[in-house]
Order: structure tokens, then C-alpha cells, then sequence
């Protein structure tokens, strides 16, 4: 019997409520001991795991989206038996862009200038580089910018997911299967559009690349995208090893394993590419404005993090995942997307601790449990979001194409 209907497990609900609990227990106890400090290095330390958090949490999430529309423009089926996984973790991108919105509000209102130089209209004055990118680098800009890309990617992500729970409703004819195909079409080249403008050049400057905002880099964007999406391809494939786990995804086969192991190995390349890319012309260059970035991770106290990032995020996966019994092995698989996921989450750790507390950092109970309420949040949100469509899409057009892939 086809299990269509996801029901939550106890299993499940014990890891969501537990690590919710201790998330929980570990932000109201940084907001009382760190945010309401008076020591400026306890509220920056506060502000910044937020940020860090809920932009990784966030852009991880909004990655699946990227996944369904990217295969969608593809004439991709091979997805089609798992596509709902996506969908559902896609589905949690609105609670996140919330929780961000309001991390922004906090530390741009509450004038945290040591997340943000530029919101120091004085130290913007006396500064030539501030004051020449003040135009963009501006509390104004920065809201109005923010809040088209999170509704945005709110909106086309929820219309991909209304789309989809079309296939749910009736067997389709040839001219109703080309309509639903070419609306998908449409929609996810909307959504890809946005993403590029967004994710691919725009957010990553305002939201991480400012905070060292006398430097920058071309590759930044593509860096940053290629973290989260190898994060959220990770991702999906725990969700796809834990439903068959528990029965689900009877059309899901390690053919369609494989490939998402694939993705996950091709992807933790492109980053290493990108991160070598970065990390090699600003030290062959040596030019002191742009090392000044790598000075405090490569040498300074993020150097171990800088270090462990590289073999976590690359000499693991390529090693690993490098043969095809790897990548269609559950265990393995579970293993190496749990790493990239929490390797990925250090990446994002040294892209905003050494610009905002400096040498002030440390990994410890507030930094653990805030991942642990992102975490939580995940789980409860994708969860509750499997429950509400057929695990099946049983009248796609492309389902029959999925059903029999073999690679």
C-alpha cells in the first residue's frame, strides 16, 4: 500500500520539541545575559549569531526552491517522485524571512554599529569609502531592498508550491498537460530571474559583505549561493533518507539518491572553486585593502575554523563521494549531509563573527543553541508542511519519466 499521506513520527516530534526547547532556553538567556548587556562585545555577540543563523536557515531553505525551478526550466522528471520534499522544506522561507526581517530591524533601529559600520552617520562622514557607497549602504535602501527579496521569493516560491498541488487534482489531457507545463516554465524562470538578482549578485552584498564594507569582492554572491545550495541539497536528501526510512517515497529509488548525491559532490567542488578563486588573486594580488579580509581568518583567531571549513566542506565530500556505492549508500549519505550542513553553518560562522566581535568570538552554549533553535524550526515548519500535500504528485505529466529513471 502507497503510503500518499505524510504523518508525523513520534521520533521526529522528539527531536523537533527537544531541540526547540533547548534553542529556546538558549535565546532567552542570551537576550537577558547578551543582548541586554552593557558590554558592547555581549550585544554584538548576540546580534551576530542571530544574523548569521537566520540568513544561513534562510538562504538553505530558499535553495530548495532554487532546486524545483532550476530542474523545472530543465524539462527535468527525474525529480518528480520526490518532489514534494523541496516544496516542503521551500514552504518554511516565509517563517525565516520573518525571524530575518526582524533580526535586520533590531540591529539597524537599534543602531548595532558593530554588525553595520554604515549605520554611523558620523563614521560614514569622516569615512571617503562609506561615504562613496552611501547611496546603496543606507538603512532606506537596505529595508525597501530587503523586503522586495523576501516577498519575492515568499510569493514565486508559494505560487511554485500552488502549481504543483495541481497534479494532486485530476488526470490532465495533452493540451491541459502542456498548459500546467509551460505555467511551471513561466513561473520558475520568474523565480530564477529573482534569485539571480538577488541571491546571485544583490543580498549577499547588503547582508554579509557589508559588514566589512571597505571591501569586497566579485565572487562574494557566488560564493555564498554555492554554500547554500550544497546546504540545502544536503538538505533535502536527509528528508529523502528519512521518509523512505519510515516507508514514504515508495517511487523514490537510490537512482534518484544518486543523483542528488551528484549535485551534492559537483556543488562542494564549485565552492572550493570559488573559494580558492577568492582566497588565491587577493593573495597573489597582495594589495592590503583586500587581505585585510583573510588577515584574522587565515592568521588570526578564526584560523583553525578557516582551516577545518576547507577540509569539512571539500577534502570530506570529494573523498567520500567521490565513488557511485557512496551515494547511493543511506548511511553514508546521512553522514556526509549532516557535515556539509554543519560545515556550511561554520562557513557562514567565519563570514560574520570576524567582522563584527572579532577576536571576541567563541563557540559556545549561545552559539550551539541558537542552531539548535534553527534547527527545530526546520524540522517543525518543513514537517508540518509534508503533511499537507500527497507525498505523490500522481498526475504530473513528467511522473512517468521519474518512475522509470535509472542512471
Amino acid at each position: 500500500m502507497i503510503k500518499q499521506q505524510f504523518e508525523i513520527p513520534s521520533g521526529y516530534k522528539k527531536w523537533t520539541y527537544g531541540l526547540l526547547a533547548v534553542g529556546v532556553v538558549a535565546f532567552l538567556a542570551g537576550f537577558f545575559f547578551l543582548g541586554m548587556s552593557k558590554d558592547e562585545h555581549d550585544q554584538t555577540r548576540f546580534w551576530a549569531v542571530l544574523l548569521q543563523n537566520s540568513l544561513y536557515f534562510l538562504m538553505v531553505c530558499n535553495a530548495a526552491m532554487f532546486f524545483i525551478c532550476a530542474l523545472t526550466l530543465g524539462h527535468s522528471g527525474w525529480q518528480i517522485t520526490f518532489r514534494r520534499v523541496p516544496e516542503a522544506i521551500s514552504a518554511v522561507v516565509p517563517v525565516f524571512s520573518i525571524v530575518a526581517l526582524l533580526v535586520f530591524i533590531g540591529i539597524i533601529m537599534g543602531h548595532q554599529h558593530h554588525i553595520y559600520h554604515w549605520i554611523d552617520k558620523d563614521a560614514v562622514a569622516g569615512d571617503s569609502i562609506l561615504t562613496w557607497k552611501k547611496g546603496f549602504l543606507n538603512p532606506t535602501f537596505f529595508f525597501i531592498w530587503t523586503i522586495v527579496t523576501l516577498g519575492t521569493w515568499s510569493l514565486v516560491g508559494r505560487k511554485m508550491r500552488q502549481l504543483s498541488r495541481k497534479a494532486d487534482e485530476a488526470r490532465m489531457g495533452v493540451e491541459e498537460s502542456k498548459s500546467y507545463i509551460w505555467n511551471n516554465t513561466v513561473w520558475a524562470a520568474i523565480f530564477i530571474v529573482a534569485f539571480a538578482l538577488t541571491t546571485g549578485s544583490t543580498v549577499p552584498w547588503l547582508w554579509l559583505m557589508s559588514i566589512d564594507a571597505h571591501w569586497y569582492s566579485t565572487m562574494y554572491s557566488w560564493y555564498t549561493f554555492a554554500s547554500t545550495f550544497v546546504s540545502g541539497l544536503a538538505l533535502i536528501a536527509l528528508y529523502i533518507v528519512f521518509l523512505k526510512n519510515h516507508g514514504y517515497l515508495e517511487y523514490t529509488t537510490r537512482e534518484q539518491l544518486h543523483d542528488v548525491g551528484k549535485f551534492i559532490f559537483a556543488f562542494s567542488i564549485f565552492w572550493t572553486y570559488l573559494w580558492f578563486s577568492q582566497f588565491m588573486l587577493i593573495w597573489y594580488a597582495n594589495i592590503p585593502e583586500e587581505t585585510i579580509y583573510f588577515k584574522s581568518r587565515l592568521q588570526g583567531a578564526y584560523r583553525g575554523i578557516f582551516w577545518f571549513n576547507f577540509i569539512v566542506n571539500f577534502v570530506a565530500p570529494i573523498l567520500i563521494l567521490m565513488t557511485r556505492g557512496s551515494k547511493r549508500n543511506y548511511a553514508v549519505m546521512t553522514f556526509m549531509s549532516v557535515l556539509i550542513i554543519l560545515g556550511h553553518w561554520l562557513d557562514f560562522y567565519q563570514m560574520v563573527m570576524p567582522g563584527t566581535v572579532g577576536d571576541h568570538f567563541t563557540l559556545g552554549w549561545f552559539e550551539w543553541g541558537t542552531l539548535a533553535l534553527f534547527l527545530g524550526m526546520t524540522m517543525f515548519f518543513a514537517g508540518r508542511a509534508l503533511t499537507k500535500a500527497p507525498m505523490l504528485p500522481k498526475y504530473h505529466p513528467y511522473l512517468k519519466e521519474s518512475l522509470i529513471h535509472h542512471t
